[in-house]
């Protein structure tokens, strides 16, 4: 009887519902700790406001064929390491070195541009039997990582193409400077230095291997300048303008010459 009383009463004097603070709530239940949200909600706010600041694009750059410099070394019967150097190289490169996740490389060696020292050698480097040049005449790196490892360096791995094989290829890079060039037009310039080890026969090249060392170390010195398509840098304009004030007769590179 206690029980069925206690029923009538229920329903004589309902008991009013709580109220649910809707600014506690995004659903209309009701959330028992409002101020855990509300940080929650003030955290994600801060976080896309950053967003913008921490995903800028990297700046892009162009190789300066004229500064770039790909050397190669091989054994020659093993009596010493034949040098070679191959100029000219162009491409396109994205970096910034504060976010070496946004690096990409794209460049191209063109191989006519051989030079071991010797015409005959020359020669015989570009014929069939080794680069074959006439049927691939250039190499291609591309690279869509770049992991750093310290003071300047990083480790940039990526494909290599080369007499008509792709394979990959991981560079040792170092950052040599990033500064506005001092000659004129005073663009903002990048240095690089990079080294790397290949086998040639994993890119078909096996001709002559009792006077053809298999192992073949690159290195790579390389400079790109700012793409002029390039958001502008107020603060190396500003010095570029201020170098030029000083300067009623700037200095011309070596090789600017006519």
């Amino acid at each position: 009887m206690r029980d069925l009383s206690r029923i009538g009463h229920m329903l004589v004097h309902p008991s009013k519902p709580r109220r649910i603070d809707p600014r506690a709530s995004i659903s209309g239940a009701e959330v028992r700790h409002p101020r855990w949200l509300t940080s929650a909600l003030a955290l994600c706010v801060a976080l896309t406001a950053a967003a913008p600041a921490l995903g800028r694009d990297a700046p892009t750059w162009e190789l300066d064929p004229v500064h770039t410099r790909v050397m190669f070394a091989v054994s020659h019967a093993g009596f010493s390491q034949a040098l070679g150097t191959v100029s000219g190289s162009t491409g396109a490169l994205t970096f910034d070195p504060d976010d070496w996740q946004q690096t990409r490389l794209d460049a191209t060696v063109p191989l006519e541009r051989v030079d071991l020292g010797d015409p005959s050698w020359n020669r015989a480097t570009l014929a069939q039997r080794l680069l074959a040049a006439q049927a691939h005449p250039l190499a291609r790196f591309t690279s869509q990582s770049a992991i750093p490892t310290g003071d300047g360096k990083a480790r940039v791995c990526g494909e290599l193409s080369l007499r008509g094989v792709t394979r990959p290829l991981c560079m040792d890079v170092t950052v040599n400077a990033i500064k506005r060039h001092p000659m004129p037009p005073f663009r903002r310039t990048a240095g690089f230095s990079a080294t790397a080890v290949l086998s040639r026969s994993d890119f078909g090249i096996t001709a002559w291997p009792s006077v053809i060392g298999d192992e073949v170390t690159i290195r790579i010195e390389a400079e790109a300048v700012r793409s002029r398509s390039a958001p502008a840098e107020p603060e190396f304009e500003a010095e570029a303008e201020a170098e030029a004030e000083t300067k009623s007769k700037p200095e011309l590179e070596p090789g600017a010459l006519q």
